[in-house]
């Protein structure tokens, strides 16, 4: 069962008795703990009916105490373990999993990890309890994830917008919400997010970003890549070379496997490749400036400016210094 079903269900006053949340994605686990904080309950019922436990602090008898209290002048009691991963004896809850109230809803939110699947009480949770582990979202999924966000919440965004959004922050999915949520504040009565926009009300510059800069470095175009890298290096959080050199790893392990996938079809690439129908042509463009033999060499040249970046190798250069260096290195023609 997804998350969302699980919220859906609520609003339709379908409960059951435990509900375990695990896995990587500690975004959509939030997002139902804290629905349940906040909505299973009034205002009034959640001053008796309401228990949240931290699992650092957390004891099991006094969980399970807990659980077995009938509810206050409420029909339903709720509670809920945040950080359940980092509890003592977690698997001592198995008693009352077992032989849960039905009338306490227990909400366990386990991030990070899922339980061994070889555990007694991850057996006993696959019969007694409703289960959902998350995985990180794949890089290549999260602006198809930005733009229905977006839509969902009645909006519009540009492609541009989405592709800034999404290099600059990175696999954050509760920082990006964040972010689209200060611009939805901002925009007033006006429903389309463009560049101008996400330089205005979030700080990411339209023209100098990880973005941009992937982008003249696909287009070989020197010249900007280096005026880029002058304002990079007077603007130090504006693309920080810890950001840009991922980026660009990405975007050349990416032009690697279109190689190995022999073909130019834009869906099949979209499909197999992972890359959004946004970026698709900036891919299909690079491939006419890097050869196979070229990409190999840029994947390596990227790994080693990452460990110089890391002072392995190299004590004395600045950052940009090293950006203008592997700038020039990936832009030479020498290798074919």
């Amino acid at each position: 069962m997804p998350m969302t079903k699980i919220i859906a269900n609520w609003k339709k006053n379908v409960f059951d008795a435990v509900y375990w949340l695990e896995g990587e994605e500690p975004f959509y686990i939030d997002q139902v703990v804290d629905y349940a904080e906040k909505k299973l309950l009034t205002e009034a019922e959640q001053a008796f009916n309401l228990t949240i436990f931290y699992g650092k602090d957390a004891d099991w008898t006094q969980i399970i105490n807990a659980c077995k209290r009938y509810p206050v002048f409420a029909e339903k009691q709720v509670v809920i373990i945040k950080e359940a991963q980092h509890m003592n004896q977690l698997d001592k809850l198995l008693s009352y999993i077992e032989h849960p109230l039905s009338s306490t809803i227990l909400i366990v939110a386990h991030k990070d990890k899922n339980v061994d699947g070889r555990s007694v009480l991850a057996k006993a949770l696959k019969t007694k309890a409703v289960v959902v582990s998350t995985k990180k979202m794949y890089d290549s999924k999260l602006p198809e994830w930005v733009n229905q966000w977006v839509v969902e919440h009645g909006y519009q965004i540009s492609p541009k917008a989405v592709q800034i959004i999404v290099d600059h922050i990175g696999n954050d999915l509760s920082r990006i919400q964040n972010e689209l949520e200060k611009l939805m504040v901002n925009l007033g009565d006006r429903k389309k997010m463009t560049e101008d926009d996400i330089e205005k009300y979030i700080g990411i510059s339209k023209e100098y970003n990880a973005f941009e800069f992937q982008e003249a470095v696909a287009q070989r175009n020197f010249s900007k890549a280096i005026r880029m890298i002058q304002y990079f290096e007077s603007n130090n959080k504006a693309a920080p070379i810890q950001l840009i050199l991922p980026t660009l790893y990405a975007f050349f392990s990416k032009l690697y496997a279109i190689y190995g996938l022999g073909s130019s079809d834009e869906k099949r690439i979209m499909s197999e490749v992972g890359v959004s129908f946004f970026a698709v042509k900036i891919y299909l463009a690079a491939l006419r400036q890097y050869s196979y033999n070229k990409v190999e060499q840029i994947l390596l040249l990227i790994h080693e400016y990452n460990l110089r970046v890391l002072g392995i190798h190299d004590a004395d250069n600045s950052d940009a210094d090293l950006l203008k260096e592997l700038v020039i290195k990936i832009m030479d023609t020498s290798v074919k």
